[in-house]
């Protein structure tokens, strides 16, 4: 942002490049906000230049970001390639540490920003998740077309492409607004030339008596800057487009007043920005109908992506002690401090980044509680909270041991339980690893030895994993059904934890509920995930002690937590059935059987994931020899393995009707383009004629196979190839032709076998390339088996592993 001597602003030429750049990609792919990385003058540091959609204080953790880090943003710019998440699931499989920080459901795309030979930065669009669904082909090429756009007007500039500063936020247009016009101007954005009427003077703050504004800078001169990041942007935008262009935006006028700006025009003529038609309107403070929100029984109240406080209910004036002009747009932090404790970060952050509600309990002042409710919405999120008692049913004890956390760095080491639990909960992907990781990191930090987890399904709760209590003494709960009272179904059907600073308390709150031998205390905590219910936690500890604020809050945000995990793990089970079972009925369960050729094909699932991938192998006999073929498709799950299936059908039936390698390949490249499953796959294809042993093979971005010949030499092979099926529909697939003599041995794979995060791919090669040579003299079977036992000893295997093999037979007699 520059300054003029009159005191005017106007968006500086780099700021408003980005600005322009995040506004066209977070409407073109449909989401709710965006920024951009650039390099800064630190080598490896990566800092985020705008930010678009969202509070910033509340992301100041991602401001900076080195290359080096394992997070999305990192990676596209490291590898100079885009990363495309398309919800909670697939992050947390690619990159956990992303959702040990951020753990709630969101989508988001990543394009790196090309520049001379090393990207400049990356392009990044939030949007919500898209529950199993890969980000689409078509949201891929805009998002690339748009970096690709952006790299070429920052390398127009006069100055580098670096950033040293905070991010620039820039207001989002409005997509729900119900506007009421009240002032108009013309806008020349070439000129930067402006024509208003006296009522859009007023409404800006210039007043009807003040010299005509000629320029934007002199008209914007009183708003915020955000604010006028965001209409240059919005402008530049609809006077770039070819087609009739309307668009609106909400900024905040002088005294915080809402006000909603449209901006109508037909773009470009003739080389030349054309004349847009602007609206500047004036809705007050509030909605349409404040009496309504007046009525509701519980304070509400609105503020938008950025954080302002748009409208606030009667009730919220009550329970707040301030009134609509006091919070009236202020920043929620600013205004509501007790909110913006740490503890209430993650919901709050939850409500921009995620479509869910979300619901916690809050503490205003030491004696009053509230119960809060954040629902999110495009331009905004609407807030409910009404007066809540204290969590659990007990009086706050201040003498016994686990009481008030006395020192700030014992409130620091219980604050951080939550991060160290996400961490450790990002690895864990069944119900008994979640289980087992809350055993070994949450009963330690607050000195417990009990652990019980019940799971709820179709309104009863089941005992899923328990730890420390007397053998046999939960069985009585287990299948308990939701209208019983006691305390582990209290909790999930109130919401509401439960603390109890002695079994003797427990008691007299359950009379007549039957009691272990212990003399300790007990937290019941409501594991709810996105607003629905997911079972119950049960901590016990052998001695009576008090539980602090601190203490329950952050049990309260834990809960919530391994509730995700836990819903997380029921999905990953359910979605891990259907996909093996998919996966089973789709592979070849008997290779043919012909003439002067073994084949033996092999299949061996990752270690760190519990869904399957999509790779793949078949050996089809067609009317030109012996065709084999194997295949990677990338991700994992029922996604993966039906882009599988339908390739494996293609490639068969190609085969089967005679047309040559490189035919099956490329047509089998263009399948996959027009079903745009926003997935691409490796493949490679050889046909071997058993008789002569002559091959012919074509390759598309798959690992080159190994061969053994008959005298025991074994090397890489080097056929050429193609891009990878599913992103070039022009791609060409090369055939190169070779002979396999009697007694060699082929061996196709998928890169996992080969490829670990730990050690270089050409390791990994040279490691097969060396045990083939050694197994190569042995039936096929026991070489391929002594192959896949060699990568069964590797507890580390992040892929899916698939091995073919095809020997032609030496003569006989």
């Amino acid at each position: 942002m520059t300054w003029s001597p009159d005191g005017s602003r106007t968006p500086d030429g780099l700021s408003l490049v980005l600005a322009q750049a995040v506004v066209s990609a977070v409407d073109a792919v449909g989401g709710y906000a965006g920024g951009v990385y650039l390099r800064s003058r630190t080598p490896g540091l990566l800092r985020m230049a705008v930010l678009a959609g969202l509070p910033g204080p509340l992301l100041r953790p991602w401001w900076r970001m080195h290359v080096n880090r394992p997070f999305p943003v990192a990676e596209a710019y490291r590898a100079n390639q885009p990363v495309y998440l398309g919800d909670a699931e697939d992050a947390m499989r690619r990159f956990p540490q992303l959702m040990a920080g951020l753990p709630f459901p969101f989508g988001s795309l990543y394009a790196p920003v090309p520049g001379a030979t090393t990207p400049v930065g990356v392009l990044v669009v939030l949007r919500y998740a898209t529950r199993g669904v890969p980000v689409g082909g078509a949201d891929r090429r805009r998002m690339e077309a748009l970096a690709a756009r952006l790299g070429a007007d920052l390398a127009a500039q006069e100055t580098p492409a670096l950033w040293d500063g905070d991010p620039t936020l820039v207001r989002l247009p409005s997509g729900t607004a119900r506007p009421l016009r009240v002032g108009h101007f013309e806008w020349d954005t070439a000129a930067g030339s402006v024509t208003a009427d006296d009522d859009t003077h007023e409404i800006l703050g210039l007043g009807r008596a003040d010299a005509p504004a000629r320029t934007m800078e002199a008209l914007t001169a009183e708003l915020l800057p955000e604010d006028v990041y965001g209409l240059w942007a919005l402008g530049s935008r609809a006077a770039r487009s070819p087609e009739p262009h309307v668009r609106r935006m909400r900024i905040w006028g002088p005294g915080g007043r809402p006000l909603l700006v449209e901006l109508s025009g037909h773009g470009e003529h003739g080389g030349r920005a054309g004349r847009l038609s602007g609206v500047v309107l004036d809705q007050g403070a509030g909605p349409v109908v404040p009496e309504a929100a007046d009525l509701i029984p519980r304070g509400l109240l609105s503020h938008d992506r950025l954080g302002r406080i748009t409208y606030v209910n009667s009730q919220a004036e009550e329970i707040l002690g301030h009134t609509r002009a006091e919070l009236t747009g202020r920043s929620l932090g600013e205004a509501l401090p007790w909110l913006a404790n740490t503890a209430y970060e993650d919901h709050h952050r939850a409500a921009l980044f995620s479509d869910d509600p979300v619901y916690f309990l809050a503490r205003r002042t030491p004696t009053q509680w509230l119960s809060v409710a954040m629902f999110p919405g495009r331009d905004g999120v609407t807030i409910t909270f009404s007066p809540s008692g204290r969590p659990g049913r007990t009086p706050e004890s201040d003498t016994t041991p686990g009481g008030e956390l006395g020192s700030p760095a014992d409130r620091s080491a219980v604050l951080y339980r939550p991060v160290a639990l996400a961490i450790a909960l990002t690895e864990a992907v069944t119900a008994r690893q979640v289980s087992a990781v809350v055993t070994e990191e949450l009963l330690p930090a607050f000195g417990g030895r009990q652990l019980a987890i019940y799971l709820q399904n179709e309104g009863r709760l089941y005992l899923a994993w328990e730890t420390g209590f007397p053998r046999g003494f939960l069985d009585r709960f287990d299948g308990v059904g939701l209208d019983t009272r006691i305390p582990g179904v209290d909790t999930l059907t109130t919401g509401r934890p439960l603390f109890f600073e002695s079994m003797e308390l427990l008691g007299e709150a359950y009379p007549g509920i039957p009691m272990d031998t212990s003399v300790g205390a007990r937290a019941f905590l409501p594991l709810i995930a996105s607003g629905r219910p997911v079972g119950s936690c049960i901590l016990g500890f052998d001695q009576p002690r008090g539980f602090s604020p601190e203490e329950r809050t952050v049990l309260t945000a834990l809960a919530g937590l391994i509730a995700q995990a836990l819903q997380r793990a029921q999905r990953y089970d359910t979605e891990s059935a259907l996909a093996r079972g998919l996966q089973d009925a789709l592979l070849p369960h008997r290779l043919p059987v012909v003439d002067h050729v073994d084949t033996v094909g092999r299949y061996l699932s990752g270690t760190q994931d519990i869904e399957i991938g999509g790779d793949w192998y078949d050996v089809i006999e067609t009317g030109s020899g012996l065709a084999l073929v194997i295949g990677d498709v990338q991700g994992h799950g029922v996604a993966a393995a039906a882009t599988m299936g339908q390739l494996r059908s293609a490639v068969r039936a190609f085969a089967l009707i005679g047309q040559e390698p490189q035919e099956i390949m490329s047509a089998t490249n263009r399948l996959l383009i027009g079903l745009d499953p926003g997935q691409f796959a490796s493949c490679c294809y050889v046909l071997l004629d058993p008789a002569t042993g002559v091959v012919r093979a074509v390759r598309a971005g798959h690992p080159q196979p190994v061969l053994r010949h008959a005298d025991g030499r074994t090397v890489v092979l080097d056929l050429p190839g193609g891009v990878v099926l599913g992103v070039d529909p022009d791609a060409s697939y090369p055939v190169t032709e070779l002979r396999l003599g009697p007694g060699a041995v082929l061996a196709l794979f998928t890169d996992g076998l080969v490829e670990k995060s730990s050690r270089d791919i050409d390791e990994g090669i040279e490691r097969l390339r060396s045990t083939l040579a050694e197994v190569g003299h042995m039936p096929l079977t026991e070489a391929a088996d002594r192959i896949i036992g060699q990568a069964q000893q590797d507890e580390d295997r992040p892929d899916d592993i698939a091995l073919l093999m095809a020997a032609r037979r030496p003569p006989t007699g």
